[in-house]
C-alpha cells in the first residue's frame, strides 16, 4: 500500500472531485486517476463511484477513508514531533482569530513561535466568528480560534487556551481603593460600559449571571461599543466599570490607568477553542502550531 495514494484517496473524497483534488494537490487529473486506479487494484475493489457529477465513496471506500485518516493524521504527527529536534519545519499557515484574541493574546505568542519555527510564514486575519467559520468552509482558511463555542455540523471544537475576565475599574474608583475581592452584590450597583451583544466576551460574563440567577438585563448599562478598545478607553475616563479578559489590560494596568479586582463569589473562567473542518486534515505547520498553544497552559 502506498501512502501517497491514500493522500490522494482522502483528499478526492474530501474535495469531492478529481479535478479539485488535483489542483490541491498540485497535480494533473489524469495522474490522480492514474494513483486512484493504482490504489483500486491494491485493495482489489472500487473505492470511488464515478457515474454522477460529484465522486461517491463506494461501501469500500467509506469505510477506507477514517483509516486513511488516522494514517494521515499519525504521520502529520509524526513530522511534527521530529521537526521540534530539526527546526527545519516549512509552510504556510492561514488562521483567523477573533477579536480578542487576534488583538491581544496571539501578538505575544507569535514572536516566540516565529524564532522556533523561522520557516512557518503566518497570516492571521482578525474577524467575527461568522466570517471565521465562512472562510474555514470555502478553504481559505486552516483553523480558527474562537472565544465562544458554536455548533456547527461541519466542523469540530477543541479548547486549547483557557483565558479568564477581571473587573476592571480606573484609577480613583471607589471599588480601586478597596482590598478586593469584592461581592458581586456590590459590583453590580455600579454603572457598566460593555461590549456589544452577541460578543464572546460579554456572552461569558452573561452566562456567568444567568447561573447565578442574575437577569443580565439588570445591569446597569450606561455604554455599548463594539471594541475592547473603546471599552477601554471609556472605562479609563471614568464613565463605567466593566468585565475584560486579563490579557487585554496588562499594559494599562502596568501604567495604573485602570485596576483588576477579584470577585469574591463569582469566577469568570472560559477556554478559547481551535474550529476547523471536521473532513480536513490540518497541514503540519497548523498541527505544530496549535501544539504550541496548547502547552502554554502547562
Amino acid at each position: 500500500m502506498n501512502f501517497h495514494q491514500l493522500h490522494i484517496f482522502y483528499t478526492v473524497a474530501e474535495r469531492g472531485s478529481f479535478s479539485a483534488a488535483a489542483q490541491a494537490l498540485h497535480m494533473s487529473q489524469p495522474a490522480v486517476t492514474m494513483q486512484i486506479q493504482a490504489l483500486e487494484e491494491h485493495f482489489g475493489t472500487k473505492l470511488l463511484n464515478r457515474s454522477t457529477k460529484r465522486i461517491e465513496l463506494s461501501e469500500a471506500g467509506r469505510i477506507l477513508l477514517p483509516y486513511a485518516r488516522k494514517i494521515l493524521e499519525l504521520s502529520r504527527e509524526t513530522d511534527a514531533a521530529m521537526a521540534a529536534f530539526s527546526n527545519m519545519l516549512l509552510g504556510r499557515l492561514q488562521l483567523g482569530a477573533s477579536l480578542t484574541i487576534g488583538e491581544y493574546v496571539l501578538p505575544r505568542l507569535l514572536g516566540p513561535f516565529g524564532r522556533a519555527y523561522p520557516d512557518i510564514s503566518i497570516m492571521l486575519k482578525v474577524m467575527n466568528t461568522s466570517q471565521i467559520l465562512e472562510e474555514i468552509a470555502g478553504h481559505q482558511l486552516n483553523f480558527g480560534l474562537i472565544e465562544a463555542p458554536v455548533e456547527h455540523p461541519d466542523m469540530v471544537l477543541e479548547p486549547v487556551m483557557e483565558d479568564e475576565l477581571k473587573l476592571i475599574v480606573p484609577s480613583g474608583h471607589p471599588l480601586a481603593e478597596r482590598p478586593d475581592p469584592i461581592e458581586l452584590s456590590e459590583v453590580l450597583t455600579y454603572p457598566f460600559v460593555l461590549r456589544e451583544k452577541g460578543s464572546g466576551t460579554r456572552k461569558v460574563m452573561e452566562d456567568v449571571l444567568i447561573e447565578r440567577g442574575i437577569d443580565p438585563g439588570a445591569i446597569r448599562t450606561v455604554m455599548e461599543l463594539g471594541s475592547t478598545g473603546a471599552v477601554k478607553s471609556a472605562v479609563e475616563e471614568g464613565l463605567g466599570i466593566t468585565m475584560l479578559s486579563t490579557s487585554t489590560v496588562k499594559h494599562e494596568t502596568a501604567l495604573g490607568l485602570v485596576k483588576m479586582i477579584d470577585i469574591a463569589d463569582a469566577s469568570f473562567k472560559r477556554n478559547f477553542y481551535a474550529i476547523q473542518l471536521r473532513s480536513a486534515l490540518l497541514p503540519m505547520s497548523a498541527t505544530t502550531f496549535l501544539t504550541y498553544l496548547k502547552e502554554q497552559r502547562q
